[in-house]
């Protein structure tokens, strides 16, 4: 069954986007973050698409969504480790351990792992002192990681957290080093080290004026349930938030904050209908939203009308984070790829 509502997914911009990410690397390796089943948008698809285009490296937060992805002859990395009740042996995963009770877990196995050092973050990771003691020796370690507090910033923390990973070089059995994330991978080749990690940036987020070039993946489409007119003094939805000044054409949208269309859209946001923008009027509701129609003339029940939502630019008008703005998009979508 077809769903009255869709998020239009470029799948072009997409592989697009990480090539872009690629050359940005220079020498070093360019990965995937996938976690949260692709930052919403299929983690099936988005690393079937990605593997295709040349991406080995793929990162998730749980040992459940690694596999999910076991099958698709990928190297998928648990960002949370491993648990007590985490079987490890899956093929293709391998977890990130990020404390010493991981590392003591893990070491057992005799598999290979990768491992998170805390330089700064104070979330997940061992320390460089507990490297010092010895803590991963005896591991078979492919990656040694470590995550940029504020990559986004023009921040002298970066500079000390690059220094700090980079003199833990040859001091453990680690292949490979891996600091940067979507904004690292602009900071400069010096934060590359031999693999990057892009999330965001991947699917149209823009966190640093180094990404010139990135391209939206996703927009929200809907179908119209009903065109209606509204008179003037009339209002329109919840609390009558707005009063239509004159006779208007309104159509009514198969899209709400349910679908994570939030209510923060509410008299802010626009749609489009082909290169048409049409203003949403009144408060956005659970399941519908209301938009101003006047324009399009031919548009009625059953066509499909695009919500603008660029990350960076709808990210500033409605105050939410561009992670939250992908993420935060329902089951209720069916996904296109185009």
């Amino acid at each position: 069954m077809i769903a009255p509502s869709r998020l239009h997914l470029d799948g072009d911009a997409l592989v697009a986007n990480w090539k872009l990410l690629d050359r940005m690397s220079g020498a070093a390796a360019c990965g995937a973050a996938v976690k949260a089943d692709g930052y919403g948008l299929g983690a099936r698809e988005v690393a079937k698409r990605l593997a295709a285009a040349g991406c080995r490296d793929f990162f998730v937060a749980s040992w459940a969504e690694g596999l999910a992805l076991a099958d698709l002859g990928v190297a998928v990395s648990v960002l949370h480790g491993v648990r007590a009740e985490d079987p490890p042996g899956a093929p293709n995963v391998r977890p990130v351990l990020v404390s010493a009770a991981q590392v003591a877990r893990w070491k057992p196995t005799g598999l290979v792992c990768d491992v998170m050092v805390d330089t700064g973050m104070n979330r997940l990771g061992v320390s460089a002192e507990e490297i010092a003691g010895g803590l991963l020796d005896g591991l078979a370690i492919e990656t040694l990681l470590s995550h940029l507090v504020c990559a986004d910033e023009d921040s002298p923390m970066n500079a000390r957290q690059q220094a700090g990973f980079a003199a833990l070089r040859g001091r453990t059995s680690a292949k490979r080093m891996s600091l940067a994330n979507s904004a690292g991978i602009a900071l400069g080749t010096d934060y590359a080290f031999d693999l990057t990690r892009p999330g965001i940036a991947l699917y149209g987020g823009v966190q640093h004026p180094g990404h010139a070039g990135i391209r939206q993946v996703v927009t929200p489409e809907a179908q119209v349930l009903q065109r209606r007119r509204v008179r003037a003094g009339e209002t329109v939805g919840y609390n009558a938030t707005f009063t239509a000044p004159a006779d208007i054409d309104v159509a009514i949208l198969n899209i709400g904050y349910a679908d994570g269309y939030l209510r923060c859209f509410s008299g802010r946001g626009l749609a489009r209908a082909g290169d048409v923008v049409l203003p949403v009027l009144g408060r956005v509701s659970m399941d519908l939203v209301a938009i101003g129609v006047d324009a399009v003339p031919g548009l009625g029940e059953g066509d499909w009308v695009a919500m603008e939502y660029a990350l960076p630019a709808t990210s500033a008008l409605s105050g939410l984070s561009q992670y939250e703005l992908l993420t935060g998009l329902g089951k209720r979508f069916d996904r296109v790829w185009f």
